[in-house]
C-alpha cells in the first residue's frame, strides 16, 4: 500500500486528498517540485540528462546562458512542456537565481546539464523535504555517495574549505562545493542569494546554517560529464569560495539558532 507523506510546511492543509501524486511505491506527495537546470551549450549532454528525470515532477525550468548550439530545441523535443528562461548576468549563480525565479513549485532541485547527476536521486531528496528537512543538501561524501569527477587536488581543497565552514559556521557537512540540491521555495526568503559564479552553492549552505534551517545530507553520486569541458576552475573558483566563507564569517549578521553539531544528519535522518 502506499503511504502518503504530508509535506512540513505551513499552509500543508491546503492539499486535498485528490491531489496527491505517487513518485515511489511507498511514498506520495502533494506539493509540486520543480527542477532548475542551468545550462550553456549542453545540447550533446542532455539528452542524458532528461532520461533520467522522474515523470511525476511538476516542471522542468532551463535556464539557457546564451548557448550557441541547440540546447534549446533539444531541451524542448525532450521534455515538450519544458519552461526555457533567458539567463541574466554570465556565471552559474546568476543561472540559478534566473532559474529559481521562475519556478512555480513549492520544492525546487537543482541539477545540473553536464550528465553528472542522476535523476533517479530526485526521490531521496524530496523524500528527505516532505519528512521534515528545510534543504536536502547532496552529498558525495556520505555514506553511500561518491564520485567519478573529483581529482585529488580538488577532494583536497573540498574538504579543507568544508572544514572551515564546520568550524566557523557549527555545521557538519562531509561535502560542501557541490551542485546537487533541493529545498523548500519558502527558502530563498530566508537566505538571500547574491553571488554570481561557481560559489552559489558554498553561499547557500553556509546560509541554510545561518538561518537556521533544518538539513539533511542526501547521499549522491557524481559521474563524468559525458560531453564538453567543465567551466569549472579548481584554484580560481576555490579562491572564489574561500572569498564568499571571510566574508560571510566577517559578516556582523548574528546566527539566529546555531545548530549543534548532531544535528545536521549525512542521510541519517537527522537534521538541523
Amino acid at each position: 500500500m502506499t503511504s502518503v507523506l504530508r509535506p512540513a510546511v505551513s499552509g500543508q492543509d491546503q492539499f486535498t486528498a485528490g491531489s496527491y501524486r505517487p513518485i515511489s511505491t511507498h511514498l506520495a506527495i502533494a506539493p509540486p517540485v520543480s527542477v532548475v537546470i542551468p545550462a550553456m551549450n549542453e545540447a550533446e549532454n542532455l539528452p542524458y540528462v532528461f532520461k533520467t528525470l522522474p515523470q511525476w515532477i511538476h516542471e522542468v525550468v532551463l535556464v539557457d546562458g546564451n548557448s550557441t548550439d541547440d540546447t534549446v530545441k533539444v531541451a524542448r523535443e525532450l521534455w515538450p512542456g519544458v519552461k526555457v528562461v533567458e539567463q541574466r548576468g554570465k556565471g552559474k549563480g546568476d543561472a540559478l537565481i534566473t532559474g529559481f525565479e521562475a519556478c512555480t513549485g513549492d520544492i525546487i532541485v537543482m541539477v545540473d546539464a553536464d550528465g553528472s547527476a542522476d535523476g533517479h536521486e530526485i526521490v531521496s531528496y524530496v523524500s528527505a523535504l516532505v519528512s521534515g528537512a528545510d534543504f536536502a543538501k547532496g552529498s558525495r561524501f556520505a555514506n553511500g555517495g561518491g564520485t567519478d569527477d573529483m581529482t585529488p587536488v580538488r577532494k583536497l581543497g573540498n574538504w579543507a574549505l568544508c572544514t572551515v565552514v564546520n568550524r566557523k559556521f557549527g555545521a557538519r557537512y562531509t561535502d560542501l562545493c557541490y551542485g546537487y540540491n533541493a529545498f523548500w521555495r519558502h527558502c530563498l526568503d530566508r537566505i538571500d542569494l547574491d553571488c554570481t559564479g561557481f560559489e552559489v552553492e558554498t553561499l547557500m549552505n553556509i546560509r541554510v546554517v545561518k538561518a537556521g534551517l533544518k538539513v539533511q545530507e542526501i547521499p549522491s553520486h557524481e559521474y563524468l560529464r559525458i560531453h564538453g569541458a567543465s567551466n569549472l576552475r579548481a584554484v580560481r573558483d576555490g579562491l572564489r569560495v574561500l572569498k564568499v566563507i571571510l566574508k560571510e564569517r566577517s559578516n556582523r549578521r548574528s546566527l539566529r539558532r546555531r545548530p549543534r553539531a548532531a544535528e545536521i544528519g549525512s542521510g541519517t535522518g537527522e537534521a538541523s
